[in-house]
């Protein structure tokens, strides 16, 4: 069924960069949303769609996410980026992995927008002979607030994420600013994403293996459903291509210098 909300729909690769540098172009952006200089020059009713990777690889958390659960000492020794994310929900390990960010002011309800974005991606991904199905349960409450598994994000499933045979695919966040909504999310392109269990503060080996275990029985990747890792540039494409199905409109490529004055 054709999607209507948008009227104009913008895309932007902005392939490789840090952590740092990738979470500051999406802050400056959705600062262009919120006082309106994005929307003077692309018009009302549209958003705007940018890809990414990362490089060096990051660890990004949550906005209100507590820091410490995090091993950052550990991390620098690695070269791994640590970075707060300007969107809610738990820590992501950033490795060999497609990530978009979703931007646009509108009326509609939180969940129907991230229903939406979801179907998107849902819509790319059965050009790769992926089947993907929503989530039906909502996010629980963790056991405890220093629970080991409760400080990555691919171990909870919230309702119109991605799921592949119960498993889950993608991730993503929200945060609201008045009308304006950013989105991130993380499609893993391997099971690398599972490596964040070594980043984590932890107690003890107990707990160490419970976020392994957890992370293995509950998540999975394109490389693991398909058997190779997508190249980016195809990734991206297929994204495209699902954006003008599912809305039914052009879309629109934008290049960063066209978006030198917002970010």
């Amino acid at each position: 069924m054709m999607n209507t909300l948008f009227s104009r729909i913008y895309c932007l690769d902005s392939g490789m960069h840090t952590g740092e540098e990738n979470m500051e172009v999406d802050r400056r952006l959705m600062a262009s949303f919120l006082d309106g200089r994005f929307q003077t020059q692309f018009g009302p009713d549209s958003c705007l769609w940018r890809f990414y990777a990362w490089r060096p690889y990051a660890v990004t958390l949550g906005y209100n996410q507590d820091v410490s659960g995090i091993d950052r000492e550990k991390c620098r020794l690695a070269g791994i980026d640590v970075v707060r994310r300007p969107t809610g929900g738990r820590a992501v390990f950033h490795a060999e992995e497609f990530t978009y960010s979703f931007f646009t002011e509108s009326s509609e309800q939180n969940s129907e927008l991230y229903r939406m974005v979801h179907e998107v991606i849902k819509l790319a991904l059965e050009s790769l002979g992926i089947h993907a199905e929503f989530c039906r349960s909502t996010l629980a409450r963790p056991q405890g607030g220093g629970a080991p598994v409760a400080v990555s994000c691919f171990t909870a499933s919230a309702r119109y994420e991605l799921q592949v045979e119960g498993r889950k695919l993608v991730g993503s966040a929200q945060r609201r600013t008045r009308n304006i909504l950013l989105q991130h999310g993380s499609l893993p392109l391997s099971s690398r994403h599972k490596e964040l269990c070594a980043y984590v503060s932890l107690a003890d080996g107990e707990a160490f293996e419970e976020i392994r275990n957890a992370m293995e029985r509950k998540t999975t990747s394109l490389e693991e459903i398909v058997g190779f890792i997508p190249e980016y540039s195809r990734l991206v494409e297929l994204m495209r291509s699902a954006l003008g199905k599912l809305h039914g409109v052009d879309v629109v490529e934008l290049q960063p210098d066209e978006l030198s004055e917002l970010i």
